[in-house]
């Protein structure tokens, strides 16, 4: 193989260094992230007050040593913080926000569990590029499931009741007298459970293929206090079964039709399930239609979660279409008018989502 010798613009290749050592830095740092979290030491530290290592270490029933590194580390990157004068580290209100409390619609410790689990599949993604086959969700580490729950439900708990669902026409008004409502793709059932609690008049039924999600997504629905008005079933996009009064007023899918192998077939489905008078609601990233409009730092997350998770899913199913995370709001639109939709509108956004309307 032949070299092409060219000059090196040596400040182009220092800040391209630069680039490196800091990826470097959040790619090492990123299973501490999740070390943190399930040890509990960042809620440990969430009330903001300054602990020395000793205290933390005390806390958390951990090792004093391993926690003087990891605290370190985590002031490095700036995941906590310093006081040198005083030898202590603390959380400010915003990280304690984005790392301490589960609840909070900023929470990011699932979304590097999730990251590590990617990482975990890396030989079988491997594979995938060099023969061309599939890998299904359920081959993926029991980490990515739980993580993608818990990264994705922090930006429901604060869109989907109070935006996205407010933002189709006539549906929350559906939904407060009570109906019956289909969520495709459903997972642990974080956004099943939230759309139960928030309109208790209606019956919510969440779909899944991935039968651990389900099992976990109804331990969840109890815990709720909703399952008198949720009940979970394993099946498939293209397979779940029509309401029994003759459609459903809502069908939901969140951040799930670029994983299947014929989104195509399912937009038929959902067609064929839906009420006359029925309403799909899709949620799906936010990306431009052309690649360099998704050329930034959302972007490289999203492309990076459909080369190691998205596009392998589809392709380990029939048709494998592989849409891909960032497939843009054109193609999300051809493949619902080829599933026979004739009225698709971008009903919101954020800047992670986009919320898609269609209606037959």
């Amino acid at each position: 193989m032949s070299t092409v010798t060219t000059a090196i613009d040596e400040q182009r290749l220092e800040e391209f260094m630069h680039r490196f050592v800091g990826d470097l830095g959040a790619a090492m740092s990123a299973a501490l992230v999740v070390i943190g979290d399930r040890l509990g030491l960042y809620r440990a530290m969430g009330d903001c007050e300054p602990v020395t290592v000793a205290t933390l270490a005390r806390r958390t029933q951990t090792d004093e040593r391993y926690v003087r590194e990891w605290l370190s580390n985590q002031a490095a990157g700036g995941y906590v913080s310093y006081d040198p004068d005083r030898g202590e580290f603390f959380l400010t209100p915003e990280q304690s926000f984005a790392l301490a409390q589960d609840g909070s619609p900023a929470f990011i410790p699932g979304a590097f569990q999730s990251a590590s689990a990617m990482v975990k599949a890396t030989d079988k993604v491997t594979s995938a590029f060099e023969h061309g086959h599939g890998v299904g969700w359920h081959e993926h580490d029991q980490d990515l499931y739980c993580g993608t729950e818990r990264f994705f439900r922090p930006g429901y708990t604060a869109n989907l009741v109070s935006s996205w669902i407010p933002a189709l026409d006539g549906v929350q008004a559906r939904l407060e007298a009570g109906t019956c409502v289909a969520d495709v793709g459903c997972g642990h059932g974080a956004s099943t459970i939230l759309m139960a609690q928030a309109f208790p008049r209606s019956r919510f039924t969440g779909f899944d293929y991935h039968a651990p999600s389900i099992a976990h997504a109804q331990l969840a629905a109890e815990e709720a206090g909703v399952a008198d008005r949720v009940a979970f079933e394993v099946a498939s996009a293209k397979e779940y079964p029509r309401d029994s009064e003759g459609g459903y007023a809502l069908v939901t899918m969140f951040d799930c039709l670029h994983d299947m192998g014929d989104p195509v077939g399912a937009s038929a489905h959902v067609l064929d399930t839906l009420a006359d008078d029925g309403t799909w609601m899709l949620v799906e990233p936010n990306a431009g239609d052309r690649l360099q409009d998704n050329l930034n730092p959302v972007g490289r997350v999203f492309y990076a979660a459909s080369t190691l998770v998205c596009t392998p899913a589809s392709r380990a199913q029939e048709v494998g279409l592989a849409l891909g995370a960032q497939a843009g709001e054109r193609r999300l639109r051809e493949v619902l008018e080829a599933g026979g939709f004739t009225r698709v509108r971008r009903a919101t956004e954020t800047p992670f989502n986009i919320v898609l309307e269609a209606r037959p």
